[in-house]
């Protein structure tokens, strides 16, 4: 094995790292992996000349005739502890990979951290490379392995891949224009749009909290490689986000009041109000084509962050038709919920069995085993989906199962909800019918029922009958059902609406109304009453200038029907027989996403004598009939 020198800033950090580290207990796991494994450090070159830190963990008991495969981990969050004698808490996947033995790497990309180069967010990735200079996350990649091929004695010759957010971002990069040695990548929460739908933007609308709090550390300024991140924004002077976002006032305001020029990924922003070539470059899914390695693409049903990652992901690989294996996995878990924690519950709501327990390890360490070790094939299916309600594991040879068809729920004007049509145009020839409510945006929906400043994940499944009871969110509800209905795959809001102002966001949100007489099985509060509970399944935002096009944006007509239609992304639920189904409607989710002025301008340059009132209609009738569109299980 190669042996290099650590970096001199490192050396003078060691004692500072080593006094920390002593104080806190060692757990049986990271006890494991200092009696087992051997920790170095180096800077591997790239091929532009740019130097990249690199932390590897090396089982002791490597040899000629015990050689292991390597485990790559690239991150924008650092690779700490930084020094040799510093280990890890826990390293791999899951502590399950430490103990099969496993070569494990973990690296600062290009510009984070104590990595040389010029951090980009989401770098785009370049198809022809002409020269050396011509440099993206996929040659990064292909750099860093063939390095750790030709300098680690005594691997086996196979790598694979894994990362959550915006590590799973990296490794689908990976797998484009990948190295002949990565035999199996994993996305996990996969970063993979922050216009359409993960993270920064829902549908175009602007997902402001988790934004500025995320973006006031990832996106502050590194002039030079640091094992030290930047503080995120502290600030605040209330533990309430409702009343901060409020008196922050406009976006623009951010920027002067706060950040003052010097957030370069928050000024990018606030400078690419459309989905234009910026936003587009910054996607990985044109690029999933002739996909070589294994691929398992794993998210979670409550994920607050990057739900529509993983789907998109998937579905792009799936869209190219691979040759090699594309497997979903889509579990009962918040955002990397799978690889932390048991996974029985969520909040109130109980799953019934250790789901991440079971996901490490009868899925995820046999699937890396098979194409890493030359294990037994798992025999895993096309997609492992784990059906909320009902709370159980299926097995589909696709996404979404074949044996789904597609239905509407209609809303109907006395507030209830059915798969049966509304009235028709022969019934009400002249009057259009509708529901209409104003959208003040000086008092907005909120999105929790929580005296809360940091948004956490806690409102994917939270109660809606605090939402339910305003005159400013249109509710409807089915009748109790008498079967259980059973939705797999996508959910898309299919509305027809009027506005008296030029803009506005609609917020829609499908509910299982649980029985007046539900247990009362809340696994944190035992007094709760589960009776009414209104389980939030899918929720999601349409800024409605977008409607027609997310490039050209266009004003909404006052007074005129529009048609608006938006994906809500996938769910795989079980509505029981004894529950009902709710849908809401609402025009404001703050301050989780940013204020509409109900007034067509760039948001991002917007005064406060934008922000408008204005009435919202939602039309019920005939060919104006809106619905919310699911496929359901036959």
């Amino acid at each position: 094995m190669k042996i290099f020198n650590i970096p001199a800033l490192l050396t003078s950090l060691l004692l500072t790292w080593s006094a920390a580290f002593a104080q806190t207990p060692l757990t049986q796991d990271s006890l494991y992996i200092r009696q087992n494994y051997t920790k170095i450090e180096r800077m591997v070159p790239m091929r532009d000349g740019a130097k990249l830190f690199t932390s590897i963990y090396i089982p002791k008991a490597i040899s000629a005739a015990n050689q292991y495969p390597i485990l790559l981990n690239r991150t924008p969050y650092s690779v700490a502890p930084y020094g040799e004698q510093l280990f890890k808490l826990s390293i791999g996947p899951s502590m399950h990979f430490a103990r099969d033995g496993y070569i494990f790497v973990y690296q600062d990309v290009r510009g984070k951290y104590m990595s040389e180069g010029e951090f980009e967010a989401n770098r785009p990735f370049v198809p022809v490379k002409k020269s050396k200079s011509d440099i993206d996350e996929s040659s990064d990649t292909f750099d860093t392995i063939d390095w750790l091929l030709k300098n680690l004695e005594n691997n086996n010759g196979k790598v694979g891949t894994w990362g959550i957010s915006a590590p799973g971002f990296y490794t689908t990069m990976t797998a484009i224009d990948a190295h002949p040695a990565l035999k199996v990548a994993s996305p996990q929460a996969p970063v993979t749009d922050w216009f359409m739908g993960d993270d920064r933007h829902h549908n175009g609308a602007f997902f402001l909290m988790g934004t500025f709090a995320f973006l006031s550390s990832y996106g502050a300024p590194r002039p030079t490689p640091t094992p030290k991140g930047a503080p995120g924004f502290a600030a605040y002077g209330t533990p309430d986000s409702y009343e901060f976002y409020k008196k922050l006032g406009p976006l623009k305001n951010v920027n002067e009041k706060i950040f003052q020029g010097e957030n370069r990924i928050w000024i990018q922003m606030m400078e690419n109000e459309t989905y234009n070539d910026f936003w587009k470059a910054r996607t990985p899914v044109p690029h999933l084509k002739n996909i070589k390695p294994a691929v398992m693409v794993v998210g979670g049903w409550f994920d607050q962050e990057d739900l529509y990652g993983p789907l998109k992901t998937y579905q792009g690989i799936e869209n190219n038709k691979p040759k090699s294996p594309n497997l979903l996995v889509m579990g009962p878990w918040i955002h990397g919920g799978w690889a932390r924690g048991t996974g029985e519950s969520l909040g109130n709501i109980r799953f019934g069995s250790k789901t991440s327990e079971f996901y490490q390890k009868e899925i995820e360490l046999p699937y890396f085993n098979h194409f890493l070790k030359d294990q037994p094939d798992p025999a895993l299916p096309k997609a492992y989906i784990f059906e909320t309600g009902s709370n159980e594991w299926k097995k589909y040879d696709q996404w979404p199962p074949k044996n789904t068809i597609e239905k509407k729920l209609y809303f109907h004007p006395d507030g209830t909800l059915s798969f049966t049509p509304t009235m028709t145009t022969m019934q009400y020839p002249a009057k259009p019918v509708f529901h209409e409510y104003t959208s003040d945006p000086d008092k907005p929906v909120p999105y929790t029922s929580e005296i809360r400043i940091i948004r956490g994940s806690d409102f994917m499944y939270e109660d809606q009958r605090f939402a339910s009871t305003r005159p400013d969110v249109l509710v409807y509800k089915s009748a109790v059902l008498d079967q259980d209905v059973t939705i797999s795959g996508n959910v898309f809001a299919d509305l027809f609406v009027s506005t008296t102002g030029t803009d506005a966001d609609f917020v829609v949100k499908l509910i299982d109304v649980y029985p007046g007489d539900a247990p009362n099985d809340s696994p944190i509060n035992p007094n709760m009453k589960m009776g009414g509970f209104q389980l939030l399944i899918r929720g999601e935002v349409m800024r409605s200038k977008f409607r027609n096009s997310f490039s050209k944006p266009e004003p909404m007509v006052p007074g005129k029907v529009e048609h608006v239609k938006f994906d809500m992304q996938d769910a795989a639920h079980c509505f029981k027989k004894g529950h009902k189904i709710m849908v809401q409607v609402q025009s404001s989710w703050f301050p989780l996403v940013d204020r509409n002025p109900q007034k067509f301008v760039n948001i991002y340059k917007a005064s406060a004598d934008d922000f408008q009132k204005a009435q919202h209609r939602v039309y019920l009738s005939g060919s104006s009939s809106s619905y919310v569109g699911v496929r359901v299980l036959e």
